[in-house]
């Protein structure tokens, strides 16, 4: 993440100057509905978000936040495949991810959180239980600094963020989130794959340039050819498919086919096709036990 240094200089200066209490006053004012409707998404404290969102960007203010929409200082990692800039940081020049939008950045936080293993425990804790995520956040490496926890603690009580944990989803639906019109609804599989549902009228250049995942990174991550087309309402990837399921069984259900289950399973189709020991090509009747995790028996 960031280097904190300049981002806590400004805390301590927000705790005795208007015009930064002001300048974080109006960064929780545009970005809370979005911290929100992301909390009900993929159950991540509204405070949490925001007091991150505060402290790693300073309040929409750094370099990073205005040059990639980062407001969460996430780095590259091998993951992602997107837009990129470079910037000091623990390293010279070292690789963060480049946004369109600065709510697709929170978009990105969430599906950052919970993609990855090292985060589960705290999505055992309770919604209101924002200093449990404070602390946790740091345990699991997701800063360095020895203070972080208590930073966003003080920006979550000092600016009543914990109010917003409290809000419902029917409170926030009528907003009008003028990023997920610009830019793709990205959802998160059971599988931790990350999706997006074919619209009406939508081609795979089209859906390319607004996630910026080439069209051949996509046939790919689809199990697609070249001359498949897409149709609306289909669930397509926008990241590779895991070698293994969720679960460990799938009943085949009428009208399945082993593609059909591969999408709806999350599991690459010559990995499904590999663990139940059938060539390619083979087609299950419904009510077969494949395996997703493990190999069928010979």
């Amino acid at each position: 993440m960031q280097k904190l240094k300049y981002t806590i200089l400004l805390v301590c200066i927000s705790l005795v100057g208007f015009a930064q209490n002001a300048d974080y006053l109006a960064y929780i004012e545009q970005y809370k509905d979005i911290a929100i409707k992301e909390m009900h998404d993929y159950k991540i404290p509204a405070s949490i978000t925001l007091a991150q969102g505060i402290l790693e960007s300073a309040a929409g203010k750094s370099k990073l936040a205005k040059e990639a929409n980062n407001h969460f200082g996430i780095k590259c990692h091998r993951d992602w495949d997107g837009p990129k800039v470079y910037h000091d940081d623990d390293k010279d020049d070292e690789c963060f991810r480049k946004y369109k939008h600065a709510e697709e950045s929170y978009k990105d936080h969430s599906l950052f959180l919970v993609n990855r293993s090292r985060y589960q425990e705290l999505f055992k804790l309770k919604m209101t239980d924002y200093k449990g995520w404070a602390k946790g956040l740091k345990k699991a490496g997701y800063a360095t600094n020895k203070k972080y926890p208590q930073l966003l603690i003080d920006l979550i009580e000092k600016y009543n963020l914990h109010q917003y944990d409290l809000v419902k989803r029917s409170e926030v639906d009528d907003i009008d989130y003028e990023l997920f019109e610009l830019t793709p609804l990205i959802l998160l599989h059971k599988n931790n794959i990350k999706y997006i549902v074919v619209e009406e009228n939508e081609t795979l250049e089209s859906i390319s340039e607004k996630t910026e995942v080439s069209v051949k990174r996509l046939l790919k991550y689809n199990d697609l050819d070249y001359d498949d087309t897409i149709s609306e309402g289909q669930n397509l990837y926008i990241q590779p498919k895991r070698s293994r399921g969720k679960e460990k069984f799938y009943t085949v259900k009428e009208g399945d086919t082993m593609y059909s289950i591969s999408q709806t399973q999350g599991i690459k189709l010559k990995c499904l096709y590999k663990r139940n020991r059938v060539p390619v090509g083979y087609q299950p009747k419904a009510g077969t036990l494949l395996v997703l995790r493990g190999y069928a028996k010979k």
